[in-house]
């Protein structure tokens, strides 16, 4: 039947048809219940919300009296996405409800097959992208419950999903309490195109009452920051080019931001969703050890659409902060310089195509 991912009870396997539960057997699919909203060509992983409201479907079954006495198979088919969604849903669960490592998870869900799980690839145009696989989803999963990111015991499913709508601000938490993802604000509210505006003052009562003490700005100036400041909060801007690198002057100035905040941090670029998850990444890897694989992860998973940084390891050092590894990808356009940490361009469904 494919992996077994616990004590010979709960099974996943890929099928070509819709099995039949049987006296000792119950077969689940969630593969047209838990759907991914693309951008793009991207496809996964399914997001914080997705993934708790399995995990709930799935406790409630393992915790049946009318079904413990059977095996539990999730199942699914061999689509390739929705396959790659169903094994990275089944596989969080096992990392973070039967505390298995993430690579016995990845060689239970492997074990019996010869199909390869296809990786998850980011939104942005163009084919060289950054591709995320199951593992190291997985390990972004661990690495963010290690560190408290997120419990599934405490966890308002309805407020992330309030949130992260256009209409109710647009935004995520990707380090609780600390680092704050959304989408750049503009000089007023309205509607534009059928696509809801924000101005600043928008925000303020969410991020009072969260204790969101500085804004930081990556893309060119579209309000006056001194709505922020004059409302009592620290704004800072540190623009760079979308879909280019930050010099490493960006990145200190952003980390000597978020260490000396008093409260949260809340970044945004254009979109809230190309630079700010390049620099909140870097604060990841420098303050919790995240590897470069981890921190695309978790970052996706918090707020999918996110586009993805080259591969870079913190080295420590504080004279060059981010070192590119060797294995580093190429830069979308062959006449940039190879990336410190380089984010493809991305371009809101929603927005023109106009400078950044």
């Amino acid at each position: 039947h494919g992996g077994l991912m616990s004590n010979n009870r709960l099974y996943f396997a890929t099928l070509r048809g819709k099995p039949k539960s049987t006296a000792n057997t119950h077969y689940f699919c969630t593969d047209d219940e838990f759907i991914y909203e693309n951008f793009y060509a991207d496809f996964g992983p399914l997001n914080l919300a997705v993934l708790y409201r399995y995990c709930c479907k799935l406790n409630k079954k393992l915790k049946s009296f009318t079904l413990s006495r059977k095996r539990i198979i999730h199942y699914t088919s061999y689509d390739q996405q929705k396959r790659a969604n169903a094994a990275f849903l089944i596989g969080a669960y096992a990392v973070i409800y039967l505390k298995r490592t993430p690579e016995e998870v990845y060689r239970a869900l492997i074990s019996g097959t010869n199909v390869s799980y296809m990786p998850f690839r980011d939104a942005a145009f163009g084919n060289c992208t950054y591709n995320l696989t199951i593992l190291d989803c997985l390990q972004g999963i661990r690495k963010a419950l290690q560190h408290g990111f997120f419990d599934f015991e405490t966890f308002d499913v309805e407020e992330y999903e309030y949130y992260e709508r256009v209409e109710n601000g647009d935004f995520n938490w990707i380090v609780p309490g600390k680092l704050l993802a959304f989408s750049g604000p503009h000089p007023k509210s309205k509607i534009e195109n059928g696509y809801p505006l924000h101005a600043p003052e928008a925000y303020f009562p969410y991020f009072r009452q969260h204790n969101v003490t500085d804004v930081v700005r990556l893309n060119r100036k579209i309000y006056e920051g001194r709505r922020f400041t004059d409302a009592g909060f620290e704004h800072h801007d540190l623009f760079f080019v979308d879909g280019s690198t930050p010099s490493d002057l960006i990145t200190r100035r952003f980390l000597h931001i978020c260490e000396s905040a008093e409260g949260a941090v809340a970044v945004h670029c254009k979109a809230g969703l190309g630079r700010t998850g390049t620099l909140i990444g870097c604060y990841m890897m420098k303050h919790y050890r995240f590897t470069a694989a981890e921190t695309i992860a978790w970052i996706r998973i918090c707020r999918p659409g996110s586009k993805e940084m080259v591969k870079v390891e913190w080295n420590g050092s504080t004279e060059s902060p981010l070192q590119t590894s060797p294995e580093s990808l190429c830069a979308r356009k062959s006449n940039l310089p190879q990336p410190r940490l380089n984010l493809l361009p991305k371009h809101s469904m929603h927005e023109p195509k106009s400078s950044q």
